[in-house]
């Protein structure tokens, strides 16, 4: 079975991790990235080569970086006549341009397509994009989603093939695990910040953007009223940053948060073994609501407790592995940290059961299983799982 994937998101080290995994299972895979991809608001992402084996990853250059909907490959269809897949699994949404042409392109070589769903507020595009969307719908052999809610939507735009809900990646157990973070947290300086904190600090940490509709500044605005011992790290860049600060000098709590820059993704468990507690306090907005929350399955697989807010998939992602608080509710997320940095006991059970439930559903391998299962199912080699 020869499998091309096509996929901005694979820039990134810890990702690749599921294409080892793929290829061991006996698949001839080729992932086409593009060199970086430019997050809007955040910044650019440069390749990186981080787990190779098995497989080859390709540089393909990209036209309109940046632009989600609106970016493609201009060289694709002569990589793919040169690559013939059996299968292009597309790693894009099925109304972006990039899904239109590269489909088209895979059906050219007489490839089987599928692509890759977010989207998980219900609207209707204009046109071009309806075009591009009933275009992957009619010509897609299968159709995969990375949440129940995009599911639900695509179902309700027309779609009525195979369909399967799988994440887009998983977590290596190994790389991802209290043990592999400490000794990656001591063969780095840890800087003179991590040595002066008082021995009895309780870090909440947060990795991720610095954006608004991730609820950063409800962390900050929990922070008055916690005891002086609740300290707040922050991992990640993005505009929101000076605010943040404005926010907790304004508060009087400045000195209990700390703005640390954005980290490599083969540089997390290193993070997360720094801190006591990861929180995600996502917000929904009119546009946007959390499509998954990647961070969190991080953070289980490293034996960190979790607590999220109740904004999109993040309650499917925790299940009974974590606490919720409703989103935007301040008062409950204050109340939520200071139950957990109080019980010590509750903490080390929602950390084994965050273990737990990693190593069940999340590893790179469990997904890379569901992914050749598709694969298969597309081939008609297999059964489809709906």
């Amino acid at each position: 079975m020869r499998v091309v994937i096509l996929s901005k998101a694979l820039v990134a080290g810890a990702y690749q991790r599921k294409l080892e995994e793929i290829a061991r299972l006996g698949v001839e895979l080729t992932a086409l990235v593009p060199p970086s991809w430019r997050e809007p608001r955040v910044g650019e992402q440069r390749l990186e080569r981080r787990f190779t084996k098995g497989y080859r990853l390709e540089a393909l250059p990209i036209a309109l970086n940046g632009r989600h909907h609106l970016h493609f490959y201009p060289a694709l269809g002569r990589a793919l006549r040169r690559l013939r897949p059996d299968v292009l699994h597309i790693d894009e949404e099925s109304f972006n341009l990039a899904t239109f042409l590269a489909m088209r392109a895979g059906l050219a070589v007489g490839a089987r397509c599928c692509f890759y769903n977010w989207a998980n507020i219900d609207r209707r595009y204009p046109p071009p994009f309806s075009l591009f969307e009933r275009h992957s719908f009619r010509h897609a052999a299968h159709a995969i989603a990375g949440n129940q809610e995009a599911a639900a939507i695509i179902r309700s735009h027309g779609y009525r093939g195979p369909l399967t809900v799988i994440p887009q990646f998983g977590v290596d157990p190994e790389m991802f695990s209290q043990e592999s973070g400490i000794r990656s947290r001591e063969s780095e300086s840890t800087g003179p910040e991590s040595r002066l904190l008082p021995p009895d600090s309780f870090i909440v940490g947060y990795l991720g953007r610095m954006v608004p509709e991730k609820g950063v500044l409800d962390l900050v605005e929990a922070l008055p009223g916690l005891p002086d011992h609740i300290r707040l790290r922050l991992i990640g860049d993005g505009a929101q940053r000076p605010q943040i600060l404005a926010r907790a000098e304004a508060l009087g709590v400045a000195s209990r948060v700390e703005l640390r820059p954005a980290v490599g993704s083969t540089d997390v468990p290193a993070a997360m073994a720094e801190i006591d507690l990861l929180a995600l306090p996502s917000r929904t907005t009119p546009n946007w609501k959390e499509q998954f929350g990647r961070v969190l399955i991080e953070a289980m697989s490293c034996g960190v407790p979790v607590l999220g807010s109740s904004s999109g998939e993040i309650p499917h992602v925790i299940g009974d592995a974590g606490l919720i608080f409703p989103e935007g509710d301040t008062v409950a997320l204050r109340r939520e940290i200071a139950r957990l940095a109080a019980d010590e006991p509750l903490r080390a059970d929602l950390a084994r059961r965050g273990r737990t439930r990693a190593l069940a559903e999340f590893t790179q391998a469990a997904v890379a299983r569901r992914y050749v299962e598709v694969y298969a199912a597309m081939l008609g080699q297999g059964k489809d799982i709906v």
